[in-house]
């Protein structure tokens, strides 16, 4: 068995599984708002399920989904309380680790709405929120080299490790694009080498579908061959033409039940990823399956 640290999965479709409050915009800020123990039950789910590393519940404490009077007025305390629930939630198990989820913050597969100042405005209030109860930071479902530029700068202060993950382009198949692109168009090869300068400990993929993630992790192990890699793909078609990302609810593969997916995770592994978990659609029961399939190493 591959030896792997395994994250969960989606919080989104979770929160609605068990029941929490969950409509459109606030996607899954409305738990927060309205029933913030029910963000902790499925963060205890994923621990039970196999997950090493929880991530926080503050992927749509942004303007795009809250709102920005809500987000001005109530951002910092809300993205506290995801910070606190995943705490909470890691004491069940000895050596889980919370990563603060960071965002793209003018919604997802939108690098071109990126605007540097402001980022970093809306980048500060998670992190002054979640910095009490974090490890690690997750920069995650990033479109372009500048937004991860953004959120190093954001965190740079805190002294806690950064991992940044990309969201790839999709919408083509691999062999049709002369390399792995980021949806911004970027070269993956560049988001590894820039990863390096920034002194990311990890570099990973997400918010993708499976079939783009193997040729993304042979560019960034090519372009950077000592950067411990991951991979975290939805279980949706390609939605580079459905806009930004939690606009719509979108439908889940009947393709890519636990077995299935473990079955790309092979492949992920074979390519030099060292981390794996899953995004949006992917659920406690892929988790557990990974956790069975893998070696579990934890994080040192």
């Amino acid at each position: 068995m591959t030896e792997m640290t395994i994250l969960d999965g989606g919080m989104g479709r979770e929160l609605e599984r068990v029941g929490a409050p969950f409509r459109q915009p606030e996607w899954s800020a409305l738990a927060l708002m309205e029933a913030p123990e029910m963000v902790r039950q499925v963060h205890e789910d994923y621990i039970r399920a196999g997950a090493q590393v929880i991530t926080t519940n503050s992927y749509a404490v942004v303007p795009f989904h809250i709102g920005a009077d809500r987000f001005r007025e109530h951002g910092e305390a809300l993205a506290a309380t995801a910070g606190r629930m995943a705490r909470d939630a890691a004491g069940i198990s000895k050596g889980v680790k919370v990563a603060g989820s960071l965002p793209p913050v003018f919604g997802s597969y939108q690098p071109d709405l990126f605007e540097p100042v402001l980022a970093q405005e809306y980048l500060g209030v998670l992190v002054r929120g979640l910095k009490g109860y974090v490890d690690l930071w997750l920069a995650e479902t990033l479109s372009s080299l500048e937004e991860a530029e953004a959120a190093a700068e954001a965190i740079r202060e805190t002294g806690k490790p950064l991992w940044l993950s990309f969201t790839l382009r999709d919408d083509v198949a691999p062999e049709e694009m002369p390399e792995p692109q980021l949806r911004s168009g970027q070269a993956v090869a560049d988001a590894a080498r820039l990863a390096q300068k920034l002194n990311a400990e990890a570099l990973l993929f997400n918010c993708a579908m499976p079939e783009v993630m193997t040729p993304a992790l042979a560019a960034a192990r090519a372009a950077a061959p000592m950067l411990p890699l991951g991979v975290y793909a939805n279980a949706f078609g390609s939605q580079d033409e459905d806009g930004a990302a939690n606009e719509v609810v979108s439908e889940i593969r009947n393709d890519l039940d636990p077995k299935s997916y473990g079955r790309w995770a092979d492949g992920w592994a074979d390519a030099g990823a060292s981390i794996i978990g899953g995004c949006c659609g992917i659920g406690t029961e892929h988790i557990h399956h990974l956790s069975e399939r893998f070696v579990c190493t934890g994080l040192r």
